[in-house]
């Protein structure tokens, strides 16, 4: 048994000082002259750009979860960015799947390569607490996970997160196909999100203005591994690593959790076409990687061909 389906969610948004009314959590502030990052309302964890959802923010999740726990097939495997938000929006899932499934004791996977995209800067941008004391905040964190990257404090052009998500998601399915996991849930921010649709189905857009797919709050996007779609052959980038040299796109759609209020709809607009038609990876050499803190060589793969459906 190998991954068939990956469920992508994001957590909750930003406060939108111009609609207060739509604020799902609090935010922060950065000096762009000293790299200090504050706010308002003090966050958990301690970090300020580490935020948790507002109330409703939590409903929001508590809806995800009631969705997601009737998915088919089910959410074998948990993967989150380890910030505060994004833990806290897949916590409701996990508790209704332990009450459902008596045997398994679901855990969730922190994993950094997920995490929040940071600018290029001068300064250190922060970071996610310790797993130590995520656990003492969620319980069902593991801590004896290895994440499979770790973005740069210094932060990232867009060309390098892309590397970094598709290093990323490149280790969690080889890892999963050895395990023999069937659906992976991933919970991460909006670019991220993006970056991840651009590297599961190889549509890489010829400027990082193209708005093709869309990070809503709690949207839940599917995508489904394509088993008709012969493999395409890697090309080596010279450092160890390999990225999939193009990929096909047929169809993206997203589902939005049960009774979710209108705003919260997601959908990920691509143009369809008559038939799928392939886009060259614009990246291929792993531009990113030096601006990587670390990866998981233990957890490389081939990347597979994903439709998302």
């Amino acid at each position: 048994m190998s991954v068939e389906v990956i469920y992508v969610t994001r957590h909750g948004t930003y406060a939108d000082i111009t609609a207060p009314a739509l604020q799902f959590r609090s935010n922060w502030l950065v000096d762009p002259s000293t790299g200090d990052y504050s706010s308002h309302l003090r966050s958990p964890t301690g970090i300020a750009a580490d935020p948790a959802l507002t109330s409703h923010g939590v409903d929001q999740a508590r809806e995800l979860a009631a969705h997601l726990i009737k998915v088919d097939p089910p959410v074998d495997r948990i993967y989150s960015s380890p910030y505060y938000r994004c833990l806290q929006t897949v916590e409701p899932f996990v508790e209704l799947w332990a009450k459902k499934d008596h045997v398994a004791s679901p855990v969730i996977f922190g994993e950094t390569g997920l995490a929040e995209w940071y600018g290029s800067a001068p300064f250190e941008h922060p970071t996610s607490a310790p797993p130590e004391k995520l656990k003492q905040l969620f319980p069902a964190f593991d801590t004896s996970y290895v994440p499979a990257a770790v973005p740069s404090r210094m932060g990232e052009s867009i060309a390098q997160l892309h590397d970094r998500v598709a290093m990323t998601m490149d280790a969690l399915i080889q890892h999963s196909d050895k395990s023999g996991v069937r659906a992976l849930l991933i919970c991460s921010h909006a670019a991220t999100i993006i970056a991840l649709g651009r590297v599961l189905t190889g549509n890489m857009p010829d400027t990082v203005e193209t708005e093709d797919f869309r990070a809503f709050t709690c949207g839940l996007s599917v995508y489904r591994r394509r088993r008709s779609i012969p493999a395409v052959a890697d090309e080596p980038t010279g450092r160890g690593f390999t990225v999939p040299s193009r990929g096909t796109l047929e169809h993206t759609e997203a589902l939005p959790p049960q009774d979710a209020e209108i705003h919260d709809y997601c959908t990920n607009d691509l143009a369809e076409s008559s038939s799928p038609r392939s886009v060259e990876w614009k990246d291929g050499a792993f531009l990113g990687m030096n601006h990587l803190l670390a990866y998981n060589k233990a957890q490389r793969s081939e990347m597979q061909e994903w439709s998302s459906g």
